[in-house]
C-alpha cells in the first residue's frame, strides 16, 4: 500500500520489493537475449487443413453423450427442423410452379393425389400435418414466453406437454378432414 502512495508503477514495485533471488532472476531475464521463434509460412490451403483437423477434435455442443435429453431443447431443435422443412417444401413447390406452371398447377396436383391409394394419402397427410401443427403450437408457446408466461421450469414443461398434446389432437383432426 505504501508503494501505491509513493507512486511506483507495478513493474517497479515488483523489482523493488522482490527478494534478492527474485531480483537476480528478473535482471537476468532482461540481460539474456531472447531466442526468436522460427516460423514457416504455409499456403492458405494448408492452414485450412490444420484448422479443420483441430475442429474435428472438438466436442459437439451440447455434448449428447453427457446431457440427458430434455423436453426444452428437444422441442427447440424440433421447432427449427420443422420450420426449415416447411420452408424448404414451400420454396421448392413455389420454384417448381415457376419453372413448370402447367405441371404443378392445382388441377394436376388434385388429379395426381386422387389416383393414390388411401394409405398413401393418409401417410402423406400425417407427414405434412404433424410438422405444421407442431411448428404452429410451438410458435404460440414461444410467443407466450415473449409475454413473460411459463418461464419457470415447471411452466416450461407444462407448456411443452401442452404443445405435444395439441399437436397430436390437431394432427389427427387435419388427417381426418
Amino acid at each position: 500500500m505504501m508503494s501505491a502512495r509513493v507512486g511506483l508503477s507495478s513493474a517497479t514495485r515488483r523489482v523493488a520489493f522482490a527478494p534478492a533471488i527474485g531480483r537476480k532472476q528478473i535482471t537476468s531475464r532482461t540481460v539474456i537475449p531472447k531466442r526468436g521463434v522460427q516460423i514457416q509460412s504455409l499456403p492458405s490451403s494448408a492452414s485450412e487443413e490444420i484448422l479443420n483437423a483441430q475442429r474435428l477434435k472438438r466436442p459437439s455442443s451440447p455434448h449428447f453423450t453427457i446431457y440427458q435429453p430434455q423436453l426444452t431443447w428437444l422441442s427447440s431443435i424440433a421447432n427449427r427442423a420443422t420450420g426449415g422443412a416447411l420452408s424448404a417444401l414451400l420454396y421448392g413447390f413455389s420454384l417448381a410452379y415457376l419453372v413448370a406452371p402447367g405441371t404443378f398447377d392445382s388441377v394436376h396436383i388434385v388429379e395426381f393425389i386422387a389416383g393414390l391409394p388411401d394409405y398413401v394419402k393418409y401417410t402423406g397427410k400425417i407427414i405434412l400435418a404433424a410438422p405444421f401443427t407442431f411448428h404452429c403450437w410451438n410458435g404460440l408457446r414461444h410467443l407466450s414466453w415473449d409475454m413473460g408466461k411459463f418461464l419457470s421450469l415447471k411452466g416450461a414443461y407444462r407448456a411443452g406437454y401442452a404443445v405435444l398434446g395439441a399437436t397430436a389432437v390437431s394432427t389427427v383432426a387435419l388427417v381426418l378432414m
